[in-house]
C-alpha cells in the first residue's frame, strides 16, 4: 500500500470520514474537521493515537505481527523499535484492512 492508501485506511478505521472534501471525525463529542489526513505512515505520534483504538485482543495480534515483521534478531523483542510504517501495516493487518500491492 502507498502511504496515501495507508493514511486513508487508518483514518476510516479510526472513524474519520470524507464529507464535502473535508475529513471529519468526532472527539470528546465535538465534531472536528481537517483538510488533510494525519500522516500515520510516517508519524509515530499519530500511530500512537491510532493504536489506542485497538482492543486488548487486537493489541496481542498487533504485537505478535510486529515481532514477526521485525525478524529474528534481539530488536524484534522490543516492538517499540518499529517504525511508524511498520506499525501502520501491523495495525491495518490486525483490522483486516491491509491490501497487498502488486509490484
Amino acid at each position: 500500500m502507498t502511504n496515501e492508501q495507508i493514511n486513508a485506511a487508518i483514518a476510516e478505521a479510526c472513524g474519520w470520514s470524507m464529507e464535502d472534501g473535508v475529513w471529519v471525525w468526532t472527539a470528546d463529542g465535538i465534531d472536528c474537521t481537517y483538510y488533510e489526513l494525519w500522516d500515520w505512515a510516517n508519524d509515530l505520534n499519530a500511530m500512537h493515537e491510532a493504536e489506542k483504538a485497538l482492543t486488548d485482543a487486537q493489541c496481542v495480534f498487533f504485537r505478535t505481527y510486529l515481532r514477526e515483521q521485525l525478524g529474528p534478531h534481539p530488536a524484534s523483542l522490543y516492538v517499540w523499535h518499529a517504525t511508524a510504517r511498520e506499525r501502520a501495516e501491523a495495525f491495518l493487518r490486525v483490522l483486516g484492512k491491509w491490501e497487498e500491492v502488486a509490484e
